[in-house]
C-alpha cells in the first residue's frame, strides 16, 4: 500500500486519501516543535515553563549562575599586619620599673607597617651575627632595649601568636607589667599591643584575606 509523504498508509495511489497529500512526494522539512513543557529554574529551581523564571527572572538561555560556597566552609585566612610606633606612656612605665633610663625617647618615629608573614622576627639587625629582623627596631632611631632575637610573630591556622625568645627586657602586653614567659606561644587578637623594648610598641591588626 502506498504512502504519503505525511507517513499514512493510501488506498489511492496519486493522492493521499487520509490528508490528500500527494503520494511519491519528499517530505517536508519540519522543525521540531518547541517543548513546552515545564522544567526546572537552573538558578533558583522553580518550575517554570519559558525562558524567564517567573521566581526569580533568570533568563535560561544564560549559564546557570555560580553555586555560593558550601554552608560552614573554611573563610579565608585573615591578614595581619603590624603597625610600629614609639609609645611615650610606655617609655615612661619602662622608667618607673628602672628601666634603661640611658635609652631617649626618640624626637621623631612615624609609624611603620608590616605585613606579617608566616613567621616574623622582632629584634635588632646585626651583621655580625647574621641576624635580620623582619620588624628591625635597630633602624634609626635605635630602641636600645630591643634585643638582637627578641620575639617572633607566628601566623597558622588557628590566628597570631607572640613567643618571647628570651629578650633581656622582656615583652609585655596591652600596657600590662607581667612579662611574657620565654619560649611560650601567646595568642593575640586584633588590636592587641605588644610591648618591647624601651619604647617600642606594636600593634596587631588584623583585615580578611
Amino acid at each position: 500500500m502506498p504512502t504519503c509523504s505525511e507517513g499514512h498508509p493510501s488506498t489511492a495511489a496519486d493522492y493521499c486519501d487520509v490528508c490528500g497529500a500527494p503520494i511519491g512526494a519528499p517530505a517536508p522539512d519540519r522543525k521540531p516543535a518547541p517543548d513546552t513543557r515545564s522544567s526546572e529554574c537552573p538558578a533558583c529551581q522553580a518550575p517554570i515553563s519559558g525562558r524567564f523564571c517567573e521566581a526569580c527572572g533568570h533568563d535560561s538561555a544564560l549559564p546557570a549562575p555560580a553555586a555560593p560556597p558550601p554552608s560552614g566552609s573554611a573563610p579565608a585566612p585573615a591578614r595581619w599586619t603590624a603597625v610600629i610606633t614609639a609609645d611615650r606612656e610606655f617609655y615612661q612605665r619602662v622608667l618607673a620599673r628602672g628601666g634603661p633610663d640611658t635609652v631617649e625617647f626618640p624626637e621623631f618615629f612615624p609609624a611603620r607597617r608590616i605585613v606579617l608573614g608566616d613567621t616574623t622576627l622582632i629584634g635588632r639587625g646585626n651583621r655580625d651575627q647574621g641576624v635580620q629582623p623582619d620588624i628591625d627596631l635597630g633602624i634609626h632611631p635605635i630602641d636600645w632595649g630591643v634585643s638582637t632575637q627578641h620575639a617572633v610573630l607566628r601566623v597558622g591556622e588557628s590566628g597570631l601568636t607572640v613567643t618571647d625568645l628570651g629578650s633581656t627586657n622582656g615583652t609585655t602586653l596591652n600596657g600590662g607589667e607581667d612579662l611574657l614567659k620565654q619560649g611560650d606561644a601567646v595568642p593575640l587578637a586584633d588590636g592587641d599591643r605588644i610591648h618591647v623594648g624601651a619604647w617600642t610598641t606594636i600593634t596587631v591588626v588584623s583585615s580578611a584575606g
